[in-house]
């Protein structure tokens, strides 16, 4: 059976009406047009994830874009997560929406839930820098494969490629060693093992 390499894209871009926290950023563009960015992932991608803010903003913007997607809402709780000022209840979870490129694999390497529970990243450089945990889950649920590609479509700090990367080595066999097992001086002479015992 000859394995597919699919084409995901990963697009954690500013929200809705959160641009203005990235203006010193050298590749900053205003809002983000997120009609045209779903467009673009749903033509470009076989799969893909997108971040989105929990403000009735985000949601209003984004529900009726991703409706015919065939994408699915999926949470992501922050269990330590930024108080602010003046805002007493606080945001502690984000709306992650996958569209998945193939049905996710049940493994020993994750629990598959539509949410994960994850403090978020400090001392990044950036505001909305991922968990590497996050992308990992949203890597699972979106069914991809080492030999994917995936584009980051906002490279931010590189979380999301890095997170790539350590994700996909844990699919990486240990090289084996050709030299012959180091012996001990208590283990018996070769001569003396049974053919059962080699």
């Amino acid at each position: 059976m000859t394995r597919v390499r699919l084409r995901l894209g990963y697009a954690d871009p500013p929200y809705v009406n959160c641009a203005h926290l990235y203006r010193a950023q050298p590749d900053y563009a205003g809002e983000v047009d997120h009609a045209a960015l779903v467009r673009h992932l749903e033509a470009t991608y076989d799969g893909w994830v997108l971040h989105a803010a929990a403000t009735p903003a985000s949601i209003a913007t984004l529900a009726p874009l991703v409706m015919e997607t065939g994408a699915r809402w999926m949470v992501w709780v922050k269990g330590f997560a930024a108080f602010k000022r003046n805002v007493p209840v606080a945001y502690a979870w984000e709306p992650v929406i996958i569209k998945a490129a193939r049905r996710p694999v049940v493994s020993r390497r994750l629990v598959m839930r539509d949410w994960i529970q994850e403090s978020i990243t400090l001392r990044r450089g950036l505001t909305g820098a991922k968990p590497e945990a996050v992308c990992h889950w949203a890597f699972e649920l979106l069914g991809a494969r080492p030999d994917d590609a995936l584009d980051d479509l906002y490279p931010g700090t590189g979380a999301v490629t890095r997170a790539w990367e350590s994700w996909r080595r844990k699919f990486v066999l240990p090289q084996l060693s050709l030299s012959p097992p180091k012996r001990h001086p208590e283990d018996p002479p070769l001569d003396m093992l049974m053919p059962e015992d080699l």
